[in-house]
């Protein structure tokens, strides 16, 4: 099977302010023009089963919000956790702040942006594209065998396959963290963040339903995720965590080049 090469695979959003202004930065551009090339750390494909018709979606990896090419205060204040994530013709960008509910002044305009600001690629961007490198994979069906590639340092690969009466939902996600037991031959992933769809929304609004998560299993079918969430650090404030586990009956597959 084609499954995507994680360490080559990279999404690239281009702002020139000389063509239009931009409408996602919170402070003012230090230069007109930047390219934003971030690697991709997940691909979510989600097909509605009635129709046929799918849309692919992919997780950036996180970075921190900053002032590009300056020559000292590279880091915006307040600072965020950026995670983008786009298909082709819609993005969202969620931001981590010290506790939940931080909006920032957009800049150049007359509004707030939320930490999970979302819109049209051909609105916010000169250009974006997705640029998915593919590698040829064996599946690896035996837990004796997903054991041995794990300490022989091959590349893993996971595909987690999530059906609803609506959809079918396709996560793959590279393997970063995999416990391997070869007196027993046990398995068991740790790793993310991944994309983690709402598959109870409508086609047109399956973008803004995404949660990062973390995904564990040890066998083929179910898995445990821990959903990033607002989490009560206080009484009166709340901080995006980790904290929301939920186990879900899917599809496990583990790949290797």
């Amino acid at each position: 099977m084609n499954l995507p090469d994680f360490a080559r695979s990279f999404v690239t959003f281009r702002i020139d302010a000389l063509k239009r202004p931009p409408i996602t930065a919170s402070h003012k551009p230090p230069f007109s023009l930047n390219n934003a090339r971030i690697q991709i750390e997940c691909r979510c494909v989600i097909t509605e089963r009635a129709t046929g018709d799918a849309q692919s979606f992919v997780l950036g990896a996180s970075c921190k919000t900053e002032r590009v090419g300056v020559k000292s205060d590279i880091w915006t204040e307040p600072n965020a956790d950026f995670a983008p994530i786009f298909s082709d013709q819609h993005f969202m960008h969620l931001k981590t702040y010290a506790k939940c509910g931080t909006d920032v002044e957009l800049y150049g305009q007359a509004a707030l942006q939320t930490d999970r600001q979302s819109g049209a690629v051909a609105d916010a961007f000169d250009n974006a594209r997705i640029d998915l490198v593919e590698q040829d994979t064996a599946e690896l069906c035996a837990p004796q065998g997903i054991v041995e590639a794990t300490l022989d340092n091959r590349i893993l690969i996971a595909r987690t396959t999530i059906e609803t009466a609506r959809y079918t939902a396709a996560i793959d996600y590279p393997i970063k963290t995999m416990n391997a037991n070869e007196r027993d031959w046990i398995y068991q992933t740790d790793t993310g963040p991944i994309l983690f769809p709402d598959l109870t929304r409508d086609p047109d609004d399956l973008i803004t339903g995404f949660e990062l998560a973390f995904a564990a299993f040890n066998c083929p079918d179910w898995t445990e995720f821990l959903i990033r969430a607002p989490t009560a650090a206080t009484p009166d404030v709340a901080v995006y965590h980790y904290s929301r586990p939920l186990r879900v009956d899917c599809v496990n597959q583990v790949f290797s080049t």
